[in-house]
């Protein structure tokens, strides 16, 4: 089981990270473009709202409510059933995620006056950043069908990664990647408002990705026609799991969406610098966590399905142990790493050393919560795969309200760090109520040498941010070095870095048995 679960998630893990390096080159290109000003805030926004969406009703709450139903159906019912579950879950949800997506586009104003609230008052009192309402208003419009292809394009990859095809659903964001930085390349230069071009890059690369999956499907003749069965069983089993898991699933997103609000109240940048720093946060989190929960679910859903209590939770604590071994370090590489790693990536053009540093600020404050961004992925399956929905949204409503309170908290002495301080303290307590509900139901229970392997990734980490801090040049250096210099500088820390974790956890005794799961 351990090797079907470690090449899946090898797979995962490097088809994301292709994606995840073009999403870094589409970074540098726009911050290249619009560096940290309003015109980059502006398209962040536009592009936030659908992404939001998406992890409501696509690739988050609809995945982790839909893949357990659909192996569920894999395991105990015929294939026509499947193709018929397929048809009515693509024609009922189809038919809602267009109204929306209509709507959205029509009350496009609607959306950006709840969600940029400073930008709406400032025109709504004739100020001179009124343009900044106006002009988000038109490029919602512009982003927001992204919605309807990627809702399609999650459907059809939870389908693919149910039934082991994970390849196909982790490369297609690639194409996303390919259409945003063709835009900023060609079309935004010949535009007088550089950030259309971007959201027409948008809605491109949700086309593409759409289109993508379809021959796949084919092939493996599950391209059904959608109809609309509302009372469809399985229908109704996904939507019963999938209301509260909107939320549940889905809390990190919300508060992100609480910051950007918060932040349209900041000072001009802010939403920028929260958003590269996010960036790089994305990195490890998709490579590492996303990964490895997208891989443990389809299996946990049939460990349940089996009635095999023993194979669940050990699944579950290899998950956990793979993400602490992977995402400790990234969280700690991270923080040490900020400034060096915003200076190569984005300093050029409209991105000058000011951005670098104000960005850093927020990195750091993410990366203290990039542990327990993972954990959150990882445990949440062991709810949902069960098709226990409520129990995570209890826990969601809590890690919610205490981020609003922690954004009062440390918004007003620390501005836009303080949004991000709040979201990894409010995401911490998310991953502790998560893993305390499992361990106390009985569900998850820790295996044998689980904790002598944490202290031992603790023990290398530490090592690891020694030897970094002493290998790492100051910033009067960095500023002196080249591009081609500080290039292979950084390249130099990151795996030096990465070797010294790993020889670290091999002098402590760690092995690769401690990662196998006995089935």
């Amino acid at each position: 089981m351990s090797k079907k679960l470690i090449k899946s998630g090898m797979i995962v893990s490097s088809m994301t990270l292709v994606s995840r390096i073009l999403g870094l080159v589409r970074d540098i290109v726009i911050a290249n473009l619009m560096g940290a000003g309003a015109a980059a805030d502006l398209f962040f926004f536009a592009n936030k709202i659908p992404n939001f969406l998406r992890r409501l009703f696509a690739e988050g709450a609809f995945a982790q409510a839909f893949v357990p139903v659909l192996t569920e159906y894999e395991k105990t019912q015929s294939r026509d059933k499947v193709k018929e579950l397929i048809s009515a879950v693509s024609g009922t949800l189809g038919t809602i995620i267009t109204v929306i997506t209509i709507l959205g586009v029509i009350g496009s104003s609607v959306i950006t006056a709840l969600f940029g609230f400073g930008w709406f008052l400032e025109w709504w009192n004739g100020g001179p950043e009124a343009y900044k309402f106006v002009l988000a208003s038109d490029m919602l419009k512009i982003t927001f069908p992204y919605l309807w292809f990627i809702t399609f394009t999650a459907l059809s990859g939870a389908i693919l990664n149910t039934l082991g095809k994970f390849a196909v659903a982790a490369f297609t964001p690639v194409f996303l990647n390919i259409a945003i930085i063709f835009c900023a390349v060609f079309l935004s230069p010949q535009l007088a408002q550089p950030e259309i071009g971007l959201a027409i890059g948008v809605f491109i690369g949700g086309l593409i990705q759409f289109l993508f999956q379809i021959p796949f499907l084919k092939k493996e003749k599950l391209l059904v026609k959608p109809s609309w069965q509302w009372h469809h069983p399985g229908v109704v089993k996904i939507r019963t799991l999938m209301i509260p898991a909107l939320f549940g699933v889905s809390v990190s997103q919300i508060n992100l969406l609480l910051d950007t609000f918060i932040a349209s109240f900041l000072q001009t940048g802010s939403i920028s610098w929260l958003y590269y720093a996010d960036r790089l946060l994305e990195f490890p989190l998709g490579l590492f966590g996303i990964a490895i929960a997208t891989v443990i679910l389809p299996s946990l859903s049939s460990s349940h399905v089996n009635k095999s209590a023993e194979g669940f939770s050990k699944t579950l604590d290899w998950g956990i142990r793979s993400v602490c071994f992977l995402g400790f370090p990234a969280m700690l590489g991270l923080i040490v790493l900020a400034e060096p790693m915003l200076r190569v990536l984005f300093m050029r053009g409209e991105f000058d050393m000011q951005d670098v540093s104000m960005s850093a600020m927020s990195l750091w404050a993410y990366a203290s919560g990039l542990l327990s961004f993972m954990l959150v992925k990882v445990l949440a399956p062991g709810y949902y795969s069960r098709q226990d929905t409520k129990t995570p949204v209890k826990f969601g409503v809590i890690a919610m309200v205490s981020n609003m309170v922690l954004n009062v908290i440390f918004a007003v002495p620390f501005g836009y760090v303080g949004l991000a301080i709040a979201t990894s303290l409010s995401a911490t307590l998310n991953a502790g109520l998560l893993w305390f509900g499992l361990y106390k139901s009985g569900v998850y229970q820790v295996q044998k040498g689980s904790l002598a392997v944490l202290i031992r990734i603790i023990a290398s980490g530490l090592v690891m941010v020694a030897a970094l801090l002493y290998m790492t040049p100051s910033l009067v250096m960095w500023v002196g070095f080249g591009l081609l210099e500080s290039i292979m500088q950084l390249i130099a820390l990151i795996l030096g870095g990465a070797a010294i974790y790993l020889v670290s956890n091999f002098i402590f005794g760690l092995r690769l048995r401690h990662f196998k799961v006995d089935r």
